[in-house]
Order: structure tokens, then sequence, then C-alpha cells
């Protein structure tokens, strides 16, 4: 199923109007390419990194309050980053909680949407609010200079007076060292390259990591491979979340109350859950251990290291699998923001999105940013909406300051 040919629920809702196709051509400004002279900087009010869920519920709200702002991302589609996952990942959450502000997820809305399915909608949801995107613009350098921020991109160089990084904590894939030490004739991948069973070969396949992308890639290929994952026991939420009272009662609970409301920096229970969840996985969500004992496929201990072409865990197994997906986790990936706002660890130094050490600087998207939900389609919004509250508060300063 494609957003295209998706059933409409309500025929004269917007987001049932307009098709993905009609609405670039119906707005082909939102995605001009170059409308500056070359080489000189284009300057901008505000200028949000990322055309993701989040940058573009910035750029929603930014609109909302009639400040200028420009977009980039270095993708060639909007949508890409879901595009480019797996094929047989579909969203957490039904359709009814999938929709950003101002634009209701088309369809039935206890339908699961597929990956393409989201990145068509974000790709809709930009040219339905005419939002600013320039694509193939990704950003190699921020700094400042003469008081402005400076990002120099693949696309040239822009000027802001304030900036919003909406690029998610999850940039670039983290493999241990010691992945160096497999057989060369042992195929390795990071989760993000994998696609479907049709790229593996035979033989044993080893997925490294426990939580939800690893659950789900084991329950991919446990018909056609024999599969073990490694690592630890993440938890998982305890009901089934396609089922009658899944989708229509407990899914709501979990992800707009538990997740959104009670998990949060604001509660004693949501510091404790971000202190136990940091450098761990979330608890698995839609794959539960059962399903994957009933699959074939077979749990062992985290990989500790490798001795003699073999993978070996915490618990005594040894492994020669022909195959290593590693779902690891990802590094930050904010190493092109050349400011001192990074913690040693590269995360931002920040208060709920809001950088501590600069004026100015902002952040969308982040891992727990305020709340488990912040890195879900059903919980940007809130902090977009905040972000932007920010930048108009500190863009009313500006303008005040100006002298006549």
């Amino acid at each position: 199923m494609t957003m295209q040919n998706a059933k409409p629920a309500r025929a004269q809702h917007p987001a049932d109007l307009l098709e993905t196709g009609s609405a670039l051509r119906a707005h082909p400004e939102s995605f001009s390419q170059a409308n500056a002279v070359p080489g000189t900087p284009e300057r901008h009010r505000v200028v949000v990194i990322g055309a993701g869920q989040a940058g573009l519920s910035v750029g929603y709200h930014l609109s909302r309050r009639g400040i200028e702002h420009l977009i980039l991302d270095g993708a060639k589609r909007i949508g890409d980053v879901w595009r480019n996952r797996w094929d047989s990942l579909r969203l957490f959450t039904p359709a009814k909680f999938d929709g950003l502000d101002g634009l209701r997820f088309p369809g039935g809305r206890d339908h699961f949407p597929t990956k393409d399915e989201m990145a068509d909608y974000l790709e809709t949801y930009a040219a339905h609010h005419r939002l600013p995107v320039r694509l193939g613009a990704r950003v190699q350098r921020l700094h400042q200079a003469d008081g402005q921020f400076r990002l120099e991109t693949t696309a040239g160089t822009f000027l802001a007076q304030q900036v919003v990084i909406a690029a998610a904590s999850y940039q670039k894939p983290r493999v241990p060292a010691f992945a160096a030490n497999l057989p060369p004739d042992v195929v390795q991948m990071h989760s993000h390259q994998y696609r479907n069973a049709g790229q593996i070969g035979a033989g044993p396949v080893l997925l490294v990591g426990a939580g939800n992308s690893g659950a789900e890639i084991a329950m991919d290929l446990a018909p056609t491979h024999e599969v073990w994952v490694a690592g630890r026991d993440v938890g998982h939420i305890p009901f089934d979340i396609s089922g009658f009272l899944g989708r229509k009662i407990l899914v709501r609970l979990v992800i707009r109350g538990l997740f959104h409301r009670l998990l949060t920096m604001r509660t004693p229970m949501g510091k404790k859950f971000r202190r136990k969840m940091h450098g761990h996985g979330m608890p698995l969500i839609r794959t539960r251990p059962g399903q994957l004992q009933r699959a074939g496929v077979r749990r062992i201990g985290r990989i500790s290291g490798i001795e003699a072409g073999c993978a070996i865990s915490e618990d005594g197994h040894r492994l020669a699998p022909s195959t290593v997906i590693w779902c690891t986790g990802y590094h930050p990936g904010f190493d092109f923001i050349d400011l001192p706002v990074l913690d040693p660890q590269g995360e931002p130094r920040h208060r709920f999105g809001r950088a501590t050490d600069i004026d100015g600087l902002y952040f969308s998207g982040l891992h727990f940013q305020y709340a488990v939900s912040s890195t879900m389609i059903a919980g940007v919004g809130r902090d977009a909406r905040r972000v932007a509250a920010w930048v108009a508060e500190s863009d009313r300063r500006q303008s005040r300051s100006i002298p006549c």
C-alpha cells in the first residue's frame, strides 16, 4: 500500500486531497535549489538543519509565527531517511498517532504505516505547508563569525541569526572495535545497510544488539536463515500493539500517556528512566521474546570479543557466523558543529532543546530531549513548538535592539 493509493478516511481532509506528486508540482518553489549569486553566502533569519519529521515540524511552527527560515538537508528527496531502511519496516504506532501538526496522516487510522508511506507523507507535508526546503545541502561545518552563525554546506555557504539543529542523535553507525578481528570471509553490515533477506548469503546470521532493530531484523530473517541474537534483555511492552486492545486503548496509554506525559525530564520517574536508558535500547515494542523463540531465533548474551574467528558471548557461547549484522546503535554525529556546545561524549549540552552555552542555537528531535516521545512522530511537535517559541522570543529581542 502506498500513500497515493491509500483509501482516505475523510475525503474532504487536506491530507486525503493532496497527493505527493501533485503537491510537488503545485509548489515547486518550496524546493528551489539555487536563488543566490554563486559564491555569495545566503542570509536567513533562521536556518534549520535537517528535513526529517523534527525539522519539518520546526519549519511548520516557524512559518505559523511568520519567521523567515530555510531548512537544509543533504538528501535527494524528503523522506529518504525512511526510504533507506529495511523493506519490512513499519511504524510502531497506528496512523492516528503519525500525523505531524497541521496535517493528518491519510488512510485508515488503525493502519500501521510502512516506512515508504511515512517517507511519502513527509514529502507531502513539506509541500502542503510550502516549507522552504533546500535539498542536496549537507552541512559540513557550523561555526560563528562576525556575530552570525555560518553554515558551510555541499551547496554553498549560509549565514543565519539563529540555527535549529533538527538532526537526531543517530547519525553515524556504531560498530565495536573488535569487529575488525572477524575473518575476512564473514560478511559484516550495520543495521542501516540491511534491506531484506535476499542480501544475506547462506549460513548462520548473528545479530549483535537485542533492541528493536535486532529483534525485527531477526524476525525478517528467521524463515530463511539460522539466526542468533546477542545482547542484554532490554525488556518489552507486555501486549500486542497490533491487536484490538493494543490499537484501540493500550498504544494510546503507552505513547500518549507513559512516553509523552509521564516519562519526561520534569518528573522523577522520567529522569530515572532516562538514566537507565542511557547507552541502551528502548524496550521491545512490536516483537516479544516469545515470538522470537517460536520463530526459531536463538538468544545469547552480549558479545565480548572475537577469538580464533569465533564470536564469544559473555555467557560462554562460541559462534562462527557467516554474516554479522551490527544492531549496535549510532554515534551522535554532531562533529560538524564547530562550537563549544558538546559534552565529552559528543552530545549537545542543552535544556529541553535550547543550547546552554550559546545563544540562538537550538536542537529538536534529540533522544529524550524532553520525553521518551521526543524522537517519535507523536512527540516531535511539542518540542518543535517550544523551540519555535524560543526563536520568536529571541527574534523579537533582536528586532527591538536594532536602532532606528
